[in-house]
């Protein structure tokens, strides 16, 4: 069976992309350019190209190989079956046999993968490094309107990625474990294992982690030279505008992950990165204050949070405003993950809290936070409209109204993006103003 080693073998040949989103679009341009026949699949009938269940399948079974987007589930019986018949594969690991991976930086975890994947790209920059970040935060590195032939490429991969992966990036990061995407993957345990799977992907690597239980309990099961770091203490991340103590870990563990790439002293990348600390941009939906509303000595703060899609960063986000009263909004797609530690999270803090339930999830978050803590308010929103309201009506001596739904967008919105502009939007129509501060 023909086994592709990379993009420049499937010159000429018939190939079939399955999925046909952002990465799919992507894979067929690449795939255009180099004379390649596609056959484009997708599951949604909207989606302009033949469907899954309605001849896609049998279509993609007649192909040399096929190019399958992430969001198709690896274990799906479907997949299985054509696999049985034709290589499936997926673009970035095709990229990767292409590139000159002493050059790449991997960048996976269940929370802190975009903040780390920028921190990596501006702590390069500083030292006078050409790099571009890739993958989840940016444009796909096989996309033909990426040069991925000079400078770093940092990239962040998703669980759904990491699955495909044969070979390893010279240095590859995870940022934590926790829970998501068990619907996808199928179960906790097989989430974790396929997340850590591109710490053992074939070449010679090191892999990154911090100094978290959750890792260091399980380094049997990471591959590469392992190396294990202590959160940062010098104050960078304040100076960065990142709020909470996670971020004095992903500062470490972007900075460890420099001076390992590049062969710098750790003290050399930290004093360059403290002398440019003030260009760095926040990225948009992890803790940014888009609105700030004052009546004499009450003030009331309206933070977006929304790149929290799974429980752990709403963990982390309740940490940071431990001692304000706080109307948490929280739900969306049901990915089938864990809520327990959220709820336990809500019942242990000592300010006021109100649970504010949306989306296709928010019943089942509330009434597990209502089994572990029964004492906390809750509310059922309509939309963020109402959302917003009621959040303001709870805190009526002031407080932080926080999106941070611990849930992925997409029962009702097109991605994360769209579910924080119709925040921004909703907080606008209620305050009057929109001022983005990346300080809350």
């Amino acid at each position: 069976m023909f086994r592709p080693t990379g993009f420049a073998d499937l010159a000429g040949r018939r190939v079939g992309v399955f999925g046909y989103g952002i990465e799919g679009h992507a894979t067929e341009s690449r795939l255009r350019l180099l004379g390649a026949h596609c056959v484009l699949v997708d599951d949604d009938p909207d989606a302009g190209v033949l469907v899954t269940g309605d001849g896609g399948l049998e279509a993609l079974a007649t192909c040399d190989v096929v190019v399958k987007s992430p969001g198709i589930a690896r274990r799906r019986r479907d997949v299985l079956e054509l696999e049985s018949r034709v290589p499936v594969t997926s673009a970035l690991n095709l990229w990767l046999l292409d590139a000159d991976r002493s050059r790449v930086i991997g960048v996976t975890g269940t929370k802190g993968k975009s903040t780390t994947t920028a921190l990596v790209d501006f702590f390069l920059g500083c030292l006078g490094e050409h790099s571009q970040r890739l993958g989840n935060i940016g444009l796909p590195p096989y996309d033909p309107s990426v040069d991925t032939s000079v400078g770093w490429c940092v990239v962040e991969i998703s669980s759904y990625q990491c699955v495909d992966v044969t070979v390893s990036p010279r240095v590859v990061v995870v940022t934590s474990l926790g829970a998501d995407h068990l619907d996808w993957h199928g179960g906790l345990a097989q989430y974790q294992r396929d997340k850590l799977s591109l710490t053992r992907a074939a070449g010679a690597h090191v892999t990154i982690v911090p100094d978290v239980t959750e890792l260091t309990s399980r380094i049997d099961e990471l591959g590469g030279e392992v190396v294990v770091v202590p959160p940062d203490d010098s104050g960078l991340a304040s100076r960065l505008h990142l709020l909470g103590a996670h971020n004095d870990q992903n500062v470490a563990i972007a900075i460890e992950t420099v001076a390992r790439a590049t062969g710098r002293d750790r003290r050399e990348v930290l004093q360059a990165a403290l002398a440019h600390a003030d260009g760095f941009e926040p990225l948009a939906g992890r803790l940014t204050l888009i609105a700030r509303e004052r009546d004499g000595e009450r003030t009331w703060r309206y933070v977006d949070d929304g790149l929290a899609t799974a429980p752990l960063p709403t963990v982390a986000a309740l940490e940071v405003f431990a001692d304000d009263p706080v109307a948490l909004i929280v739900g969306g797609f049901d990915r089938g993950v864990d809520y327990g530690p959220l709820a336990r999270a809500v019942g242990d803090r000592r300010a006021a809290t109100t649970l504010i339930t949306t989306g296709d999830v928010g019943a089942r978050i509330g009434a597990t936070v209502a089994a572990n803590a029964p004492a906390v308010t809750q509310y059922a929103a309509a939309d963020l409209d109402d959302a917003v309201g009621y959040a303001r009506a709870f805190l009526a001596e002031g407080g932080v109204v926080l999106l941070s739904p611990a849930a992925p967008s997409f029962d009702h919105y097109r991605n994360w993006e769209a579910r924080s502009a119709d925040f921004a939007r909703a907080v606008r129509a209620r305050t009057g103003s929109l001022g983005r501060d990346s300080n809350p």
